[in-house]
């Protein structure tokens, strides 16, 4: 059943269930489903694919959740909206009809998980059902032309297919499902809601005054409630985020958790967990909650075996136990801590990703050059176990042509080449391991995972670097390079283990169209490479979590300016899709920037969503390199709300003026123009570092804390002397220079 009383009252209301257009009530299995008829097909729907709709805005927590609807050519847009924890409206209106509004009917539907009886009041209006000592009521705002009760939604809907709507024998005031009928000739707008209380008066009469809000018009921006959202520079990227999360964000009802799937399309079982997908989308609700955020990092760690590895897939008709995927998981888990402070999930994260790394020392060098490969172990009956597929899954990259020249070796298990971007993750994980270490106070740990990360990083250095073709490459352990090369071979840059010149070298053919450069980036294999023209999934398309990570790696090396340009490719590239479609592409053409160019794609995949938070992040990131930072180019923006490390901010810049607001209230404003990175605010202190240009007369106003006392203030290292006026506390910058850092200290006040 589709239940769990634990869920916190604010996200009870949510599009849980495998239908997307679906509301459900976690803690009580109520669902209220919207079914539609069209005479000209013949067939009712549930609009039980996300396919079938268009996809809106969703707030992660059901607080607002709009879509289209097409059935039999006539389209509909709907909309529900949270009013309070206990109580959703809804709205649908009608926009296109392909035949007489007669024949198109609108049902909205009354249900639990449980079976108990709804009943209809004809007195009332409405439609209540008890669970326990709890009601729940439905009402709406027109009359329905009939109500009709049934076993099951699927019942309604083959009763809708058998009888069409011309019928009256299922009429009923009391059964499992109670289907409020409706007609676009008679209703092209309709209105209704849903209550939850403890007696039946008290539901229908909360349903009721929320009738009233729901009749407002579907688009009306004065209707649903706040959502956060992105305006100006990459305006939209938030909230493209945003929705993708809201509408994959589901209810897992054979492990009794909400999680944020890969997708609402694949049908892979009652559940699938890619080990990777699952940290991404950790990351990326955590932009919003971090406690969900949270919550899918626990999903991806619930994939770890006894071996000491975490499982590449588990899904409820298979698990992939003999092999994992790239360890990412400690710069996810190290990144989300920035971002929140919460130290807890560190001690959540720790000792799952260090058995992890050990387990790919352990299982995937076989030499012990200190070195891996992928392969695939003797355990479990996973699909593909043995096989030279298989091991290549634990890229995450199945049928790179990087991997054309490798062959399987059933004696070790491995897969003969050095994959540079599986190294790269390994030494980047053990350098996360070290921080995370140092910060839970396991001192010989730390040590232990810095001279590890040191170590790959000298390694893939001297030997995974091909200097005939100026770039990181796969290699035979015998040792020759193999000729295919795809946007791992940038991923050194991620770990830090390229040098100066090869970092160049690097930054030359990223930005060479024979190669990895052009309109639409990064192709998955070179450009000039023969398997490009294949154009099927990671041979020759794009993806987005490599886009990620390839930033990742430009900002740790400083090449700020190519990775706003990367950021601003890939969020160009996904709303060409996005935009009118509303599909978010598992992968891209690398020539076109279609999604559904192939068939076999999925247009909207979690990962996806990847490449709009580039464009967050070049307004406001958390991460490794640069801590907390914002960047105020001077154009306007309008960012938030995001979680930050001192809570949810909203990022604002108008007439180029940055201000950071935490609700209503500024913390700090700046006219500086740059990135300020490293940004501490804590009650003892402010803190961050400038990079960039002060434009005359450009100050940093600091919010005064009336209980706090300033006792120093420092500016690229020299004693200076703020102004106390208005409530702010105001450091002139005028004479700041890139690079400096100001550092104000508070005391309590006596």
């Amino acid at each position: 059943m589709l239940v769990d009383p634990t869920i916190p009252a604010g996200d009870a209301w949510n599009t849980w269930s495998d239908r997307p257009a679906e509301m459900v009530f976690l803690p009580l299995g109520v669902r209220v489903t919207p079914v539609l008829y069209a005479a000209s097909l013949g067939k009712a729907t549930t609009l039980a694919m996300m396919r079938d709709l268009l996809p809106g805005r969703h707030g992660l927590h059901g607080e607002a959740v709009e879509f289209e609807a097409e059935h039999g050519g006539t389209r509909l847009a709907f909309a529900y909206a949270k009013r309070d924890p206990w109580t959703i409206s809804g709205n649908w209106k009608d926009f296109h009809r392909a035949e007489w509004g007669l024949r198109f009917w609108v049902t909205i539907c009354l249900s639990t998980d449980s079976g108990e009886e709804v009943r209809f009041s004809q007195t009332d209006g409405a439609a209540v059902v008890r669970i326990g000592s709890r009601c729940v009521a439905l009402a709406s705002r027109e009359t329905p032309v009939q109500v009709t009760g049934h076993a099951s939604v699927e019942a309604l809907v083959a009763d809708y297919d058998a009888h069409g709507y011309f019928d009256i024998a299922s009429r009923s005031t009391a059964a499992p499902v109670i289907a409020l009928r409706f007609n676009l000739e008679m209703q092209p707008h309709g209105a209704f809601a849903a209550a939850v209380a403890d007696t039946p008066e008290l539901a229908i009469a909360r349903a009721e005054a929320a009738v009233a809000d729901a009749g407002r018009a579907v688009g009306d921006p004065s209707a649903p409630p706040p959502l956060a959202t992105q305006t100006g520079r990459h305006a939209g990227a938030l909230d493209a985020v945003r929705d993708v999360m809201g509408w994959n964000t589901l209810y897992d009802r054979r492990n009794h958790r909400r999680t944020t799937a890969v997708s609402r399309i694949w049908n892979l079982g009652d559940f699938a967990v890619w080990f990777n997908d699952q940290t991404y989308a950790a990351l990326m609700t955590g932009v919003f909650d971090p406690a969900l955020g949270r919550e899918n990092l626990a999903v991806a760690m619930a994939s770890a075996t006894p071996q000491g590895n975490i499982a590449c897939l588990l899904t409820s008709r298979d698990s992939w136990v003999d092999r994992s995927q790239p360890p990412n998981g400690a710069f996810i888990a190290w990144t989300m801590y920035l971002r929140s402070r919460d130290r807890s999930l560190l001690d959540l994260a720790y000792a799952t990703f260090v058995r992890n790394q050990r387990w790919w020392r352990e299982h995937r060098d076989p030499d012990g050059h200190g070195l891996v490969s992928c392969g695939t172990d003797e355990v479990g009956a996973g699909l593909y176990k043995g096989t030279h597929f298989g091991a290549r899954n634990e890229t995450g990259m199945d049928n790179s042509p990087t991997h054309d020249e490798a062959f399987y070796d059933p004696i070790t298990r491995t897969l003969s080449t050095l994959d540079v971007g599986l190294n790269a993750a390994l030494a980047l994980d053990a350098e996360m391991l070290a921080l995370m270490a140092g910060e839970l106070g396991h001192a010989e740990d730390a040590a232990e995972f810095a001279v590890l990360a040191a170590d790959t990083r000298s390694k893939i250095q001297s030997e995974l670097w091909d200097e005939t073709r100026g770039l990181f490459a796969n290699r035979q352990r015998s040792g020759g390079f193999v000729q295919s090369v795809g946007p791992t071979s940038f991923y050194p840059l991620l770990c830090g283990a390229a040098t100066p010149e090869q970092a160049a070298s690097l930054l030359a053919h990223l930005a060479d169209p024979r190669t990895f450069g052009g309109e639409f980036v990064i192709a998955n294999v070179s450009r000039d490479d023969p398997s490009f023209a294949d154009n099927v999934y990671w041979r020759g398309r794009i993806w987005a979590n490599v886009n990620f990570f390839v930033w990742q790696g430009l900002r740790r090396y400083g090449f700020d300016a190519e990775a706003s340009v990367l950021a601003q490719k890939s969020v160009a590239l996904f709303e060409q899709s996005w935009q009118d479609r509303r599909q978010c592409g598992e992968n891209y053409s690398a020539t076109s920037g279609e999604i559904t160019d192939r068939p076999d794609n999925d247009p909207f995949y979690s990962w996806g969503a990847m490449m709009p938070l580039l464009g967050v992040a070049e307004v406001m990131d958390v991460g490794p390199w640069n801590g907390w930072e914002i960047t105020n180019t001077g154009a306007p923006v309008r960012l938030g709300p995001v979680a930050s490390p001192i809570g949810a901010v909203t990022i604002e810049v108008e007439d180029g003026v940055l201000t950071v607001l935490k609700g209503d209230a500024p913390v700090f404003s700046t006219g500086f123009h740059g990135r300020l990175s490293h940004l501490v605010i804590e009650r003892g202190m402010f803190s961050l570092l400038l990079r960039g240009t002060a434009a005359q007369g450009a100050t940093l106003r600091v919010a005064v804390d009336p209980h706090r006392s300033l006792v120093s203030a420092r500016l690229g290292g020299k004693t200076v002397t703020p102004r106390v006026a208005d409530g702010w506390l105001m450091v002139d910058l005028a004479a700041a220079a890139s690079g400096d850092r100001l550092d104000l200290h508070f005391a309590p006040s006596a």
